[in-house]
């Protein structure tokens, strides 16, 4: 590993942990020539399926894009940057044990819909409206609606594992 400061060759681990819920390995550098310390993050090389657009062309599936929607839909909400990654760390893993060459774009909004539902529903419906291309104020009620009721049910289901 370079270090970014100097970029000797000559740079050591100091302290090595996991991170990213198992799935990343958090290390801390230092380097021999100029002595200062970096983090650096290894995670497995996996090969991501190809993501089918609604038109039929397929893409590379980029992780960024992902975050970027994600991102537009979660601004200026509550909710911090860890539960983010995870969320999309959670997404990845789906279409990965789906085992598939090919997905469709459909089926990850589907995903992403899920997880922004589990972290703010706010930020849900921001990405519902613009995902399922909303025409008029009925299907934003319609979503609301059940949306709320899933909450409930969720409640209900909480409430029951604790009495």
């Amino acid at each position: 590993m370079h270090c970014p400061f100097c970029s000797a060759t000559d740079t050591r681990v100091v302290d090595s942990r996991l991170g990213a819920e198992g799935d990343q390995v958090r290390r801390r550098r230092k380097c021999g020539d100029c002595e200062e310390r970096f983090t650096t993050y290894e995670v497995a090389d996996l090969n991501m399926p190809r993501v089918l657009k609604s038109d039929g062309v397929g893409e590379a599936y980029n992780v960024e894009k992902l975050r970027a929607g994600m991102m537009l839909a979660l601004e200026k909400r509550p909710v911090s940057m860890d539960s983010i990654d995870r969320a999309i760390l959670q997404i990845k893993k789906k279409i990965l044990t789906g085992g598939q060459r090919e997905v469709e774009s459909h089926w990850i909004g589907e995903l992403v819909m899920n997880e922004l539902r589990n972290l703010d529903g706010v930020a849900y419906i921001r990405f519902a409206s613009v995902y399922r291309s909303f025409n008029d104020i009925d299907e934003f009620v319609e979503t609301i609606n059940l949306m709320e009721k899933k909450v409930a049910t969720q409640k209900a289901k909480q409430k029951q594992t604790v009495d």
